[in-house]
């Protein structure tokens, strides 16, 4: 069997858990093959070499340029007429209702069609997209074209922040099947598809890979560090943990904070830290590789994640892996993963003030009380976010598309 990935831009450095899950998934059924395909090419500098040998064999659409999207487009109206004139009212429906309009609609129709030509050439009998957005919409119109089934997986936040004006009901309508990272995830696509359309809604969770979940727990050194990984946005939080930061240093406590990743609020982070005065505790080191990011965990008292919006974090599960409690917030799927006073503390999220006093207690805890709450959330994601498990649930899912019209 034949079948696509579908994403706006691949490979990304945020974006690895893809990666991972399209290796597992070739792991789980050796009849699968695996054609990769972004939107855009990715903004992203990377680093892990893993990624760099993704980015070779990834065909990006709009990298062909406006004359071959013209061209696809042409083409499939001639040969299939009454089908591009439907897809068309499609794509101006679902444009007059989204954040983008019509024109970004015809924008996506012309990558449908496109692809629709490269599906046809690959003999791809299925494609699965990541994220409800915008590659969602063109999959949904080349499957409206007479193009292959599709599939797609919803992260969250940003589909359910705008579910209307992404039409994720109608995408739901024509999919084969929609996958959701968590319960919490699969509760909100209930709410934004219609009740005859449950039934496609499957959960299969973000997962590690096995070197992942076997490797060898470091011991927690007796040091006041802590880490946080994750791209420098707002709703990432970390201004709130800059926040928390200057509470524990004027309450007297010395520690240091870590954060691991870059994005478009970099220089406003820094910027506060620098107005703090938490210079001397607070170190932005930019992206790192996957083995970097075990490196700083594996040298961190805990991990700390303030996020006000998430899907299912894998950089928590990371921090599990690697044996150390966390300290997170009371949204979407945190909670099916941290559990406050078993594995790590659960604040309410935007509380800087509740945020600074779990970090002192994770400074002011036992090395050994650290170690028994790291230890069970590393029980807990060896349990139910192994990527092996998790891909032979979604290969499975695949197959029985093949029996479907």
């Amino acid at each position: 069997m034949r079948i696509a990935y579908l994403t706006n831009q691949y490979p990304k450095i945020s974006h690895t858990f893809i990666r991972r899950e399209i290796d597992a998934v070739l792991r789980a059924d050796s009849h699968l093959e695996v054609f990769r395909y972004s939107i855009r090419p990715t903004p992203d500098r990377l680093l892990d070499p893993a990624d760099l040998a993704e980015q070779q064999i990834t065909d990006v659409v709009l990298s062909h340029g406006f004359v071959s999207l013209l061209l696809a487009t042409l083409k499939v109206f001639l040969t299939r007429p009454l089908k591009f004139l439907k897809t068309f009212l499609l794509a101006i429906r679902l444009g007059k209702s989204a954040s983008h309009g019509c024109l970004w609609h015809l924008f996506y129709l012309a990558e449908a069609a496109w692809l629709l030509l490269r599906f046809q050439s690959q003999q791809i009998t299925h494609v699965h997209v990541h994220f409800g957005t915008n590659p969602a919409t063109v999959a949904l119109l080349c499957r409206v074209l007479g193009g292959p089934t599709y599939s797609f997986t919803v992260h969250g936040p940003e589909e359910f922040d705008r579910p209307e004006s992404l039409h994720l009901r109608t995408k739901i309508e024509h999919c084969s099947f929609v996958v959701a990272v968590s319960s919490f995830g699969r509760s909100q696509l209930c709410r934004w598809s219609a009740f005859r359309n449950w039934h496609k809604i499957e959960i299969v969770r973000c997962g590690l890979p096995t070197e992942d979940l076997d490797q060898i727990v470091m011991p927690i050194e007796e040091n006041q560090r802590l880490v946080c990984v994750g791209r420098l946005s707002e709703q990432k939080g970390q201004f709130l943990l800059v926040e928390g930061a200057k509470i524990l240093r004027d309450s007297g406590l010395n520690f240091e904070l870590v954060l691991v990743g870059d994005g478009e609020l970099r220089s406003e982070i820094e910027n506060l830290v620098a107005s703090s005065g938490l210079q001397n505790c607070v170190r932005l080191i930019g992206w790192q590789t996957s083995q970097q990011v075990r490196g700083w965990l594996a040298k961190s008292r805990a991990f700390v994640l303030p996020s006000f919006a998430e899907g299912l974090p894998v950089s928590i599960m990371e921090a599990f892996a690697a044996g150390r409690p966390v300290v997170s917030t009371f949204i979407a799927g945190i909670p099916e993963l941290v559990r406050s006073g078993e594995n790590g503390w659960l604040v309410p999220a935007g509380s800087s003030e509740a945020l600074a006093a779990a970090l002192k207690d994770v400074l002011q805890s036992s090395i050994g009380e650290l170690e028994e709450m790291g230890s069970r959330g590393r029980a807990s994601v060896r349990q139910y976010h192994r990527a092996d498990n998790e891909a032979s649930k979604l290969a499975q899912l695949f197959a029985n598309t093949g029996t479907q019209p």
